[in-house]
This record gives structure tokens, sequence and C-alpha cells, in this order.
């Protein structure tokens, strides 16, 4: 019970914790609409329902330890593909690994459920249900929490790296404002043009920044559900007689 708890815990860590990542990615990066990017996100969910089927009618006939295991797997995965995703990301580029992390998810809860609750005795269930999900609950506002913070630190991070790099000593940095200022003329901007080519570079500092920091975040998370996987071998396979998901 403390096991399955435990992964509860860090499983909507990392759920919570996509769900936000995703949606700040999308919209301040690359320029998404929120309905677009609802319209990137949803199919997660049906991909969700479609596994929590298929998770149901399995979960009476396999090893629901089997069933977790593939589930943790591929939401894993779907956290690593998270961690390749850049300023040039594609609408399916993007879209994809969330179906492939809500896939993943379906075939955790109800696996998870069964392991966890099904050693628990009938007049102790009300009390331990409370707890798997007060423990849910908390898992995932701790995932906002951590991700958010993670995210604006990297970002300060690689900030300072990158500016390093913005000298009038570094010839790319020369050449890219000379660039920008000549463009900037040719719009009929010219007093300004020094400061305003400033603060286009800046701008793009920002971002890439602000990119690699969500590349340094999704990568935490995929460690993270890395280290849910072996908790699984601590957690006792149900009695046969309690093999159906308890109810709660």
């Amino acid at each position: 019970f403390s096991t399955g708890n435990m992964i509860m815990f860090l499983t909507f860590l990392n759920l919570f914790a996509t769900l936000v990542l995703l949606p700040i990615y999308l919209q301040t990066l690359m320029g998404y609409t929120s309905t677009l990017a609802g319209l990137a996100l949803g199919p997660g969910g049906l991909a969700t329902f479609l596994s929590l089927l298929i998770a149901g009618k399995l979960a009476t006939k396999i090893n629901p330890k089997y069933i977790l295991f593939t589930g943790l797997s591929i939401t894993a995965y779907a956290i690593h593909l998270m961690t390749n995703f850049n300023l040039q990301a594609d609408f399916m580029t993007v879209m994809w690994p969330r179906v492939v992390f809500g896939l993943g998810m379906g075939f955790i809860f109800v696996s998870l459920t069964n392991l966890t609750l099904s050693h628990i005795r009938k007049e102790d269930m009300g009390g331990a249900t409370s707890l798997f999900n007060l423990l849910r609950n908390l898992g995932g506002s701790f995932g906002v929490a951590i991700v958010t913070t993670i995210l604006a630190r990297r970002a300060q991070f690689h900030q300072a790296r990158l500016v390093e790099h913005l000298t009038p000593f570094d010839i790319p940095y020369q050449l890219s404002l000379a660039n920008i200022q000549s463009f900037l003329h040719l719009k009929g901007i010219t007093a300004a043009a020094p400061q305003a080519a400033l603060g286009v570079i800046y701008r793009n500092l920002v971002k890439e920044a602000t990119m690699l920091a969500f590349n340094d975040t999704f990568h935490f998370v995929f460690i993270l559900m890395l280290a849910v996987l072996p908790l699984i071998f601590f957690l006792k396979r149900p009695d046969n007689k309690m093999d159906a998901p308890p109810e709660y």
C-alpha cells in the first residue's frame, strides 16, 4: 500500500508537470493560441480514454504489475520525446508525445489502483482510498511547483551563459548586429536602429535560453519517471478473488 501510494504520488507529479509545461511552451515560445494549444494536447485525453478501456479488459487476465510497468515505460518514453522539443517543432511533433503519454497513463490508473488497494480490508477501505486520493492530488501540486521553479532557474542559468558570447569581440554577434541594423534601415528605422537591433538579439537570446530550460525540465521529469520503475518490484500481486479493480 505504501509503495503504491508513492508510485501514485510520483506519477501524478509527472502528469501535472507535463500538463503545465506544454501549454506554456506552446503559447510563450511557439506562438500558439489557447485554442491551438488545446488542439495539440486534446488527443492525449482521447488516448487515455482508449487505454483505460484496454487496461480494464486486461486487468483480470494479466498480472497488473506487467500492465503498470508497460504504462510507466510508455509515459517515460513520451517524456523523453518531449526533451527533444525545439523552436522549430511542428504541430505533429508536439502532439504525438502527448498522445503517447496519454496512452501510458490509462494503463497506469487501473493497474496501480488494483495493486495498491486490493489487499486492504473492507473496513479500512474508506481511509485507504482517502489517503490514496490525497497523495494523488498532492503529487499534482508538487509537480506544478517543482517544474515551474526549475524552469525559471534554468532559464536564468542559460541566459547568463548565452549572454557571455554577446560581446563586441564576438564575430557572429557583430555580423548579426550589422545585418539586423541593415534590415531596419531598409524598413525606414534609422535613428533607433542600434537600440532596436540589440532588442531583437536580446529577444532571441531569451527565447533560446527558455527553450533550453524547457529541455532541462523535461529531462528532470524523465529521470524522475524512470526512478519510479524499480518500485514496481515491491508491489504484491492481488489475490485471485480480488483481481477486479476495487471501486472507490
